[in-house]
């Protein structure tokens, strides 16, 4: 049987999964009367609830006499960890990119990664529907990009298909309106090259993802790179990294991939993409050999953690009332255990037992970690995210990076004066209609509370998209907010009274009947300075009645913030309090008297 093994890659919401799922229904995976859910591959709730691929998937659809093995990537820039890693398992990529936005800051990454690793590239401008489309501009934009990341000539001359993938059509050509996918599954086909089999030499299979099953245990997933496997073979993992962690072990399960699920085989050969069970310890990167040929694989470089933020423990007057893992065991365990299906995550010890640095990509990537474990029950408190440096040849740098907005033009001046504040520093600007592109270099940390306020500049129509660019000299001070907070005086109960009297100073984040305690951030002040407040404070109730005194008292509903909007608000002195039913900002110093003598350069 003929092979391909292919990736979808792109930049986020540019159609990467819409494709995969129309390719899988004209793969014959799904009957015709079957209904089938939308973005089919984003298998996982918080996925479908943001509407982004955060893990790469496995599939595989069979076209003619040829099974195409796909991974569908994320797009999203904090997730390219993902990415990096999954490319060695390909033979070539299909870089979809959109007709009316074009490459973007993504693109560029993954397309970077595809070329490095010498891939064969199909360019599929998707979208050609939208009213807005600007196919041809995007067919001189995507030749750009290649010429700058320095593609060799074959590369320059990569096949581009057309594509709609919401209505499930391709072409060869922007003028003709296809039919299906089918020019797409041809290009695929004699474009790609079939992957180099070996079938007689020692086997030998690199781990690039893991999944897990509760029954087996840990899978491992890779591309046979040489020769075949059986079942309950004995074999070998090693890491090219670690040579003296060689173990035995035996391939209990072997598994390949066919339409959304993995199906069960007995033997497997070179060049397919096959999970594997029955080996304990195995991470990505490691190498699985034959027991008598061993030989580990280079594993893909990992671009390094840009943003880092401490793990610990609540220690809250709250803490350990609504979570069910709570303890620094607990914690320590689920991050660590998270490193080893997340390549691109560093977690490390502190002085503290009961704290723990975690390095990400950047927000994103982080916000996510933190909701998957709240959702499964754990409790712990954040620190704000704060940017890892570099010391490169004596000189202290930063990381930057290189951020693309489009917005309409009437909202360029508001942009480009913000950016400057953060120390933006503008380098193109294009315009595209009424709309105008443009592309900054600003360093990490400048971005740091800014996409909120970007929306609100913009009207909400502003697109702002952002990938690491390199590290540059420290850039200075930059403001992470110019706001103060409202501070809880003391504990109890918030009521109405109290919030009545308070919410001219600031907006608030809870109502009436909300559990505060003292040094809870309870709101916003417009001042940049905190303001303690008692929402808490009752009415004092009199045996006479003034008319007029007891009228019903109109409170401004409260700002309730989502988990990356309590990230981007918090100052450098305040923590984020997570717990499976509740977010808290509070000060890291509870005590008001505390607070002050640290403010006022007293002890600590």
């Amino acid at each position: 049987m003929e092979l391909r093994n292919i990736a979808i890659i792109a930049h986020v919401d540019h159609g990467k999964t819409t494709m995969v799922d129309e390719m899988l229904k004209q793969g014959g995976v799904f009957r015709e009367n079957q209904a089938v859910n939308d973005r089919v591959m984003d298998s996982g709730d918080l996925e479908r609830e943001r509407g982004i691929t955060i893990l790469a998937k496995n599939t595989a659809v069979q076209y003619g006499d040829t099974k195409i093995n796909i991974v569908d990537t994320p797009g999203h820039a904090d997730f390219g960890g993902e990415v990096e890693r999954v490319l060695k398992m390909v033979n070539g990529v299909v870089l979809i990119v959109d007709a009316a936005e074009g490459p973007m800051p993504q693109t560029r990454f993954v397309l970077q990664q595809a070329l490095k690793l010498g891939h064969k590239v199909i360019v599929a401008v998707n979208k050609i529907d939208r009213p807005d489309a600007r196919i041809h501009e995007v067919i001189d934009e995507v030749l750009e990009l290649l010429m700058e990341l320095d593609a060799t000539d074959e590369q320059l001359d990569s096949p581009m298909v057309f594509c709609s993938a919401r209505r499930g059509i391709a072409s060869y050509s922007p003028e003709v309106e296809g039919t299906d996918l089918r020019p797409l599954f041809e290009t695929i086909l004699n474009y790609i090259p079939a992957p180099e089999k070996d079938v007689e030499a020692p086997f030998q299979m690199l781990v690039s993802s893991i999944d897990y099953n509760e029954y087996v245990g840990r899978i491992a997933i890779g591309r046979i790179e040489r020769g075949t496997i059986r079942q309950n073979q004995e074999i070998v993992v090693c890491n090219a990294a670690k040579p003296e962690m060689a173990m035995k072990a035996k391939a209990v399960n072997l598994y390949v991939f066919e339409g959304l699920s993995k199906t069960a085989v007995t033997q497997s050969e070179a060049g397919d993409i096959i999970a594997l069970s029955g080996i304990g310890d195995v991470t990505i990167g490691d190498t699985i050999c034959a027991s008598d040929c061993v030989e580990a694989l280079p594993f893909v470089e990992i671009s390094a953690p840009t943003m880092e933020m401490t793990f610990s423990v609540n220690d809250s007057p709250f803490a350990g009332t609504e979570g069910k893992f709570v303890t620094s065991r607990n914690l320590r365990e689920r991050l660590f255990r998270e490193t080893l299906k997340d390549v691109s995550l560093r977690v490390s010890e502190t002085d503290s037992t009961d704290s723990f640095n975690v390095a990400g990509r950047g927000e994103m990537h982080l916000s996510i970690l933190i909701e998957t474990m709240r959702r499964e029950g754990y409790e712990f408190q954040v620190s704000p995210p704060r940017v890892l440096n570099k010391t490169i040849d004596g000189v202290l740098c930063e990381p930057f990076e290189r951020v693309v907005i489009d917005v309409p033009d009437e909202c360029v001046g508001s942009v480009i004066e913000k950016m400057g504040v953060r120390k933006g520093e503008l380098s193109e600007m294009n315009p595209m209609g009424m709309r105008t592109r443009l592309t900054f270099i600003i360093p990490s940390r400048g971005l740091f509370g800014y996409r909120n306020e970007f929306l609100s500049d913009t009207r909400g129509e502003g697109i702002m998209a952002s990938v690491f660019d390199s590290y540059q000299p420290f850039k200075g001070e930059v403001r992470r907010r110019n706001t103060g907070s409202l501070i809880a005086f003391e504990t109890g109960d918030a009521v109405a009274y109290g919030i009545f009297n308070v919410q001219d100073r600031g907006a608030m984040f809870i109502g009436p009947g909300v559990k505060v305690y003292g040094g809870m951030v309870v709101g916003v002040s417009p001042k940049a300075e905190d303001i303690v407040v008692n929402v808490c404070k009752k009415k004092q109730l009199t045996n006479t009645r003034a008319s007029g005194s007891d009228e019903a008292l109109r409170l401004v509903p409260p700002r309730i913030l989502s988990l990356e909007q309590c990230l981007e608000f918090l100052g450098d002195d305040e923590l984020l309090e997570v717990t499976p039913e509740n977010l808290r900002l509070r000060k890291r110093v509870l005590d008001h008297s505390m607070r002050m003598k640290i403010l006022k350069g007293g002890k600590k």
